[in-house]
């Protein structure tokens, strides 16, 4: 390995090691997460509409936890830890989500959590595209923005619930590890109110 590989590799792994600290300390005695009311508990609103509203507002104590608003930044930085300070070492999204040249997200996050350092991992760690940007907006805006398929990759809502059913980045958010606070309530439970808010028509907040 030549000189200069030898420098690279050491670069990035000093660049992991500080922001794996600085995980850690952000992460210290995290308290448990929020709960979920069960998506049966929505049955009794008569209205379909006001129903389908109740559903989402809901499930919008996920959408606007640390856990998915870190990787839903209004800016071209992730946020990172409980606090949602901004990700250090500083990273950006680059051309595809996956980090610029030099420093893509790979370099530190692997395929799972590596607790013992206090670094998350998933096998497609990623930011969300720009058109999914949530951070800043009300609960009302990020559900007509997950409706919109001009911006969330072309889904219908059946697309939209198999989506946050089955992928595994959106279900790490319920197994974060290094001491993080998982999103509220668990994934199947966010699964059934994001089925029932699809079935009762994908009503949106107003707001």
């Amino acid at each position: 390995m030549n000189r200069n590989l030898l420098f690279s590799a050491g670069a990035a792994l000093a660049v992991c090691v500080g922001g794996s600290a600085l995980t850690l300390a952000q992460n210290a005695a995290q308290p448990a997460g929020a709960s979920l009311r069960p998506a049966a508990s929505f049955s009794s609103i008569a209205n379909q509409h006001d129903r389908s509203v109740a559903l989402f507002t809901e499930m919008g104590k996920v959408l606007t936890s640390p856990r998915c608003m870190n990787c839903h930044p209004a800016t071209e930085r992730p946020r990172q830890g409980d606090l949602r300070k901004l990700h250090e070492p500083v990273v950006v999204r680059g051309n595809d989500g996956h980090g610029a040249a030099g420093l893509h997200c790979a370099t530190c996050h692997g395929k799972q959590n590596f607790d013992p350092a206090g670094v998350p991992g998933d096998g497609h760690w990623a930011l969300a595209p720009a058109s999914m940007a949530w951070e800043g907006k009300t609960v009302g805006q990020i559900c007509e923005q997950l409706k919109d398929q001009t911006r969330n990759g072309g889904r219908d809502l059946a697309a939209l619930v198999k989506h946050v059913t089955t992928d595994t980045l959106v279900l790490w958010g319920w197994n974060p590890g290094g001491g993080r606070q998982p999103a509220p309530g668990t994934a199947t439970e966010f699964g059934a109110l994001m089925q029932a808010w699809a079935d009762s028509g994908g009503a949106c907040p107003a707001g």
